[in-house]
């Protein structure tokens, strides 16, 4: 009987920590997509964006840049232009030759565009 228990234990034991994996699993997941719909834009939009385009225009086509991965992204970039408010964005192809795309505003209208591989 004591046997029993004993393998009644662990096989609990084993189903709570296999449903915390799985939970892990799944909450990284979303993580990832969440990074992936908030910071990726592809190349063609971010060059067909002109400086002195009107900044609401300019955000219209652009993902929303809020995520944990942004002070990441902001690390090896040229230096923000004083007075403006920038945006940091990864690059959504491989084979560009940038990692991270920077966009920067300032008076309503897009100030500064920068196209640097991240660290």
């Amino acid at each position: 009987m004591a046997q029993r228990k004993g393998c009644l234990i662990g096989c609990g034991v084993a189903l709570v920590v296999g449903i915390g994996l799985v939970v892990a699993v799944l909450f990284g997941a979303g993580k990832l997509l969440d990074v992936a719909d908030k910071t990726l834009l592809d190349p063609k939009v971010y060059e067909a964006v002109r400086i002195g385009d009107p900044e609401t225009e300019v955000r219209a086509k652009l993902p929303s840049g809020d995520s944990f991965v942004k002070d990441a992204l902001k690390d090896g970039g040229p230096a923000e232009p004083v007075g403006g408010t920038c945006a940091w964005y990864l690059s959504s192809t491989d084979n560009s030759s940038s990692d991270v795309l920077r966009l920067c505003f300032k008076d309503g209208k897009l100030a500064d565009k920068a196209a640097y591989r991240m660290k």
